[in-house]
């Protein structure tokens, strides 16, 4: 489902039109995708360009022939060229991205996933190649959007970026913004969706994705329905939000250094949060050093945040995930009841407040984290990004 997000929409082609590079960040299931294809249509076919990133980075050569044959856009003038090493074949798709041709003028590319690029740095003569993408992107004449679901990653490749890059937070919905979807599950009942937005916002933590599985599961199970109870059919073995959540959850892992260890910190985290560096290394039996490791490698990939140096899960319905998940036996109905209510009420105590705790604006001058978000490590007078929350 595309959620349509007129606002931010706005904000995005201003700051194109303002000749900069927009940065997209978003977990998993923020609307990233769903904005970068709404701003295909809007800017139109001949115009603009989707690709995405982690579907076409193989390798260099079928890489670039891959683009080559998808795009739209006319390449570049004169013959085409064979590339003859991973290096040249590298060489010629940011080729491609620099001189592609429309007949208004210079294109637009939208690279979802684009540090996806870093599949490339196996190959020979390719060790720094996002880097590289990122210098080229800024002196491109070409205009860009990128997006990224791995915030902590793109904050530290763009430290030191040009001032052309422009950092905006996928923010959590509103809960006007679940109503409106609401009333594509309902009919036209909007009593009735006035009435759950404000849970649903909560219960999924401003979440498109999971929105629209908890709204889909409420129509389907009808109006007389507790959000709650949709929220656990929805995390059923078999339920969608549960696919949502693994998802996301093995995609992070796999991202990451030492799987093994990583999982064991979340179920950690799962059983009590928030826990300092000390706790956590005494529950998993490591030294603190070694623990310090794996905490850092869980916070690169954000699937976990650090405020006052104590550590909790970034997404709570991951935490909810693992909670029911993390262990040999799946969940029966009654654990399932017991401990989607139990998450319930710490969600619906201060509903109203969710939304607006995750939309906190970063402080460019900390290295802290702030409500799931890394800061830059440097002062914001010697980063030229500029960020949007």
């Amino acid at each position: 489902m595309i959620v349509e997000r007129p606002f931010l929409e706005h904000r995005v082609t201003a700051s194109i039109d303002a000749g900069r590079i927009p940065v997209l960040l978003g977990g998993c299931g923020s609307g990233r995708t769903s904005l970068l294809l709404r701003l295909e249509h809007a800017l139109g076919p001949d115009r603009s360009q989707y690709l995405d990133i982690a579907a076409a980075a193989t390798t260099p050569e079928r890489c670039l022939s891959a683009v080559r044959a998808s795009s739209r856009l006319q390449p570049p003038a004169g013959p085409t060229q064979a590339a003859t090493s991973t290096r040249d074949a590298f060489g010629l798709l940011l080729d491609f991205l620099d001189r592609a041709n429309t007949p208004a003028g210079p294109p637009t590319f939208l690279l979802d996933e684009f540090l996806d690029v870093r599949t490339f740095e196996s190959f020979p003569g390719l060790r720094h190649v996002q880097r590289d993408v990122v210098a080229r992107l800024a002196v491109s004449p070409s205009r860009f959007v990128l997006a990224s679901r791995f915030t902590s990653r793109v904050h530290r490749l763009l430290r030191d970026a040009p001032a052309r890059f422009e950092v905006v937070h996928m923010p959590p919905l509103a809960a006007t913004e679940v109503q409106s979807m609401a009333h594509l599950f309902i009919g036209g009942r909007r009593d009735w969706a006035a009435d759950i937005a404000p849970a649903v916002t909560a219960l999924v933590a401003g979440t498109p994705a999971a929105a629209h599985v908890l709204l889909a599961g409420l129509g389907a199970m009808g109006p007389a329905t507790d959000p709650v109870a949709a929220l656990a059919a929805a995390i059923a073995p078999d339920g969608p939000l549960t696919a949502h959540c693994r998802a996301s959850y093995e995609l992070r892992l796999h991202r990451a250094r030492g799987y093994g260890a990583l999982k064991a910190i979340l179920g950690v985290l799962a059983e009590t949060e928030p826990l300092n560096l000390t706790e956590i290394s005494h529950r998993l039996q490591r030294t603190p050093g070694s623990t310090k490791d794996y905490l850092s490698w869980l916070e690169d990939v954000d699937l976990i945040t650090m405020r006052g140096k104590r550590y909790a899960f970034t997404d709570p319905l991951l935490r909810l995930y693992v909670r029911l998940y993390g262990r040999p036996v799946p969940p029966n109905d009654s654990e399932i009841v017991r401990e989607v209510g139990a998450y319930a009420r710490t969600r619906l105590l201060t509903p109203a407040a969710v939304p607006a705790m995750a939309a906190e604006p970063i402080p460019a001058t900390t290295a802290n984290t702030t409500q799931g978000r890394t800061d830059i490590a440097e002062p914001a007078s010697r980063s030229g990004i500029i960020e949007i929350d």
